[in-house]
């Protein structure tokens, strides 16, 4: 089954794909529409957000990737309609963004302040 995901830079070294935060896990939405995928794709737009692409990709392949990066998926159906504010995240962007230019470059540092952290701990215990 094909469906619609947003992309940022496909094809390149760089790729990434949207995905929202909601209690602490990563969710990558999946569009069964691609008039759905291109709206969400719009205000994402409209709200400053660094603007992805919308593409077509197997159904599988995402959730397989999904599954190694210990992300969820949630697809997002035709004619889908919010009945929780949750659901509502499925059709409107959240008010944050990461930055997706540098995000592993963060990650990296973020990672290294940890560890600094843990280590300066550790010598406080001698």
């Amino acid at each position: 089954m094909q469906i619609y995901v947003l992309l940022y830079n496909p094809n390149t070294e760089n790729e990434g794909i949207h995905s929202i935060e909601l209690r602490g896990k990563t969710i990558v939405l999946m569009f069964e529409e691609k008039d759905d995928a291109e709206r969400y794709l719009g205000l994402l737009e409209a709200q400053d957000f660094p603007v992805p692409s919308v593409e077509a990709v197997d159904i599988e392949q995402i959730k397989t990737f999904c599954a190694s990066c210990d992300y969820e998926t949630r697809l997002v159906k035709k004619n889908f309609v919010p009945k929780t504010l949750e659901d509502r995240l499925l059709i409107t962007p959240p008010q944050r963004n990461l930055d997706v230019d540098n995000w592993t470059e963060e990650k990296n540092n973020t990672q290294n302040l940890d560890i600094d952290k843990i280590r300066k701990n550790l010598e406080d215990l001698l």
